[in-house]
């Protein structure tokens, strides 16, 4: 079961490096508050991402993994991508419909890790692999809340992955004709992002701001991270923080 509030909240931004707070940083901003896999029986996982300057309705997943890197589960990805079904999925009659759309470039690093092939070979979701009602929901309009469970218990060393992306976001260096003849990669330009945070159980702090560590592949062709952010710009600032807690 997933639910849906919007709530007006205030922001108290907290220092990447220290975890201090910065009074000079606080901001007010409306929220959308996110719950998803409520009959999890695992720890609560907190996820709250302040939008950044350059916010505009990107895509995002969020999912479990264990200090070697192995998924563990979904906790919340855009039904878009999730069920590969677009509300502006083709053009028909001079305007967009909705539609069924493979995206492979847009989230291919949680879909390879996921490690569900479709039929047509990609590992992006489709209407028959398509991710439960529970860890999906609409692409958030602004900055938001999670509020998701583990199924399980989780072992003692794991870490909070999200991958981030938003369509036409070129660059002087991923630029829209960098690859002429990849519609693919012209629909995203600047890959995905992914962020992490690592988390140990037995010792928990009382939040953890999530780091980029990478991108994924331009076009989704493989389940690759490349761990060089210097080509990225806009893409940094989709989210302003990523912060984690777990309860």
């Amino acid at each position: 079961m997933k639910r849906i509030f919007i709530l007006s909240l205030v922001i108290i931004a907290e220092a990447c490096s220290s975890g201090t707070m910065n009074r000079n940083s606080q901001a007010s901003e409306d929220k959308i508050l996110i719950s998803s896999n409520t009959s999890g029986k695992g720890p609560e996982i907190v996820i709250d991402l302040t939008k950044g300057p350059s916010f505009y309705y990107p895509l995002l997943a969020v999912w479990i993994e264990d200090s070697d890197g192995k998924y563990i589960q979904t906790l919340y990805v855009a039904e878009s991508v999730g069920k590969g079904v677009f509300i502006y999925g083709k053009p028909e009659n001079n305007k967009w419909v909705r539609s069924a759309k493979r995206a492979p470039q847009t989230l291919p690093y949680w879909a390879h890790k996921r490690g569900i092939i479709a039929s047509d070979g990609l590992y992006i979701p489709d209407s028959l692999t398509a991710v439960p009602d529970a860890y999906s929901g609409a692409t958030p309009v602004s900055g938001f809340m999670l509020s998701s469970r583990a199924d399980y218990e989780l072992p003692e060393n794991y870490r909070i992955m999200l991958e981030i992306n938003q369509n036409w976001d070129w660059n002087e260096y991923w630029t829209n004709d960098k690859f002429p003849d990849d519609q693919n990669y012209k629909m995203s330009c600047q890959p995905a992002l992914v962020y992490s945070a690592e988390i140990n159980s037995r010792s928990l702090k009382d939040s953890y701001n999530m780091k980029p560590v990478g991108h994924s592949h331009y076009s989704g062709k493989t389940g690759e991270l490349f761990t060089d952010l210097s080509t990225m710009t806009t893409a940094l600032q989709i989210a302003g923080s990523i912060v984690v807690k777990i309860r």
